[in-house]
């Protein structure tokens, strides 16, 4: 397969949906919306900070135990995010620490800081961020459709009281079959369904772009 379709950040061998890496973090953020958004800001800001710091101690990084050094920092700017947000909304943070202390480990997963061969610094940094709105993304959607489906209702961060809804569970009509998709186990089946989509479509479109580069060398 041509290799930048293996290094794409949603399309590669390695990106989430791929390599499903944030299988875990995808089905623990995305059962309130509420807890997506949270979990997609502190995905934005380990991944380019520490894509950051890993451009400005490149040359005197050991190549032997890199990647401890970067979980140590990845997860220093996780748990400085978590103490931020704590002082602002402690009641969401109580409930999503647990898997926030998930994203560090993922963003090693990927090989990621492995893969950087530019030196230029603003490249670096796109590329993190574009991996960082790629898993955000999927879990922001996985989100949108489990809690309004599963709970008839839809949460954001609130700082008076932890997460608001605005709409109320009582005045929806939830499908009782839909509900399931709420917990674990029904995020489960919907990760695996939109896996089996995902990866249908990566072939068709690896496929279309083997034939578009065949035919420009033919010409």
């Amino acid at each position: 397969m041509n290799s930048r379709i293996d290094s794409h950040v949603f399309w590669g061998l390695k990106s989430p949906f791929s390599a499903l890496t944030g299988a875990g973090l995808i089905i623990l953020a995305s059962g309130r919306f509420a807890f997506a958004v949270v979990c997609a800001c502190i995905l934005v800001w380990v991944y380019v900070l520490t894509a950051l710091a890993f451009h400005a101690a490149r040359p005197i990084m050991p190549s032997n135990g890199r990647n401890v050094i970067l979980l140590f920092l990845s997860s220093f700017l996780c748990g400085l995010f978590i103490l931020l947000v704590s002082l602002l909304n402690p009641l969401l943070i109580m409930n999503t620490t647990f898997f926030l202390l998930l994203i560090p480990p993922f963003c090693l997963s990927t090989g990621f800081f492995e893969t950087i061969e530019s030196t230029d610094i603003f490249d670096t940094v796109f590329r993190a961020l574009l991996e960082a709105v790629s898993l955000a993304g999927i879990i922001l959607a996985f989100a949108l459709i489990r809690e309004p489906l599963g709970l008839g209702t839809l949460s954001v961060p609130s700082a008076a009281y932890g997460i608001r809804e605005l709409f109320s569970r009582e005045e929806s009509d939830t499908i009782i079959p839909a509900q399931i998709i709420s917990v674990s186990s029904g995020g489960l089946l919907l990760l695996g369904y939109g896996t089996a989509l995902y990866r249908y479509i990566r072939e068709n479109y690896a496929e279309a772009f083997r034939g578009d580069n065949d035919s420009e060398d033919e010409v």
